[in-house]
């Protein structure tokens, strides 16, 4: 009986946590071999190369970051200012998909390649949150902005030192996300405030 070969997601998946935990050149056959208790000689029979596993690698963080997230925010339900909220937690305040959206980030900017796709994965979140905005604000450069601020809100709290007397960095994310994705006062009745 032929020894089980480790399955190509668990190395995609070691990638992953490699990649979120050291940036791109912790990606390494020998180190995720060694985290997964195999030998290195199983990766070939999946991957061509390092390369060929960071694009796998890439392809599922981008399928995570955008198809599964707006899949699971529709069967979620509620209004468009509801899904542009639900996709902003589900990507900017998970232990998955933020340090891999961040080690992205950082990879991209030393890769073009990776910018590439880096721009589009956050072409489709803006266009969620334009969709979202544009429910209540007629202005295409107010929404424009206001898109503009949430993602930079999502992407920059995780970068801010900074404290907020008498509140926490949650109550304050979630008060500017009120601010710009529920339209001038009297537009709609009150969100229910968050505990």
């Amino acid at each position: 009986m032929g020894a089980l070969r480790t399955p190509r997601e668990k190395w995609v998946e070691q990638g992953l946590r490699a990649l979120a935990d050291g940036g791109v050149d912790a990606v390494r056959v020998e180190a995720l071999a060694k985290a997964l208790g195999v030998t290195k000689g199983g990766f070939y029979g999946y991957f061509a190369d390092r390369d060929a596993l960071l694009e796998a690698m890439l392809d599922t963080w981008e399928r995570e970051s955008t198809d599964d997230v707006l899949d699971r925010i529709e069967a979620d339900g509620g209004d468009v200012r509801d899904k542009a909220r639900r996709a902003g937690q589900l990507t900017f305040s998970g232990d998955r998909l933020l340090p891999i959206d961040l080690a992205v980030r950082d990879w991209a900017r030393r890769d073009e390649a990776v910018a590439e796709r880096l721009r589009r994965v956050d072409n489709r979140r803006m266009h969620l949150l334009r969709d979202a905005i544009s429910t209540f604000c007629p202005d295409p450069g107010e929404v424009e902005a206001r898109a503009l601020l949430a993602f930079c809100t999502a992407i920059g709290s995780h970068f801010l030192a900074a404290d907020h007397p008498g509140r926490t960095r949650a109550e304050v994310i979630a008060r500017a996300a009120d601010l710009i994705l529920d339209g001038p006062p009297g537009d709609h009745p009150p969100r229910a405030r968050r505990a």
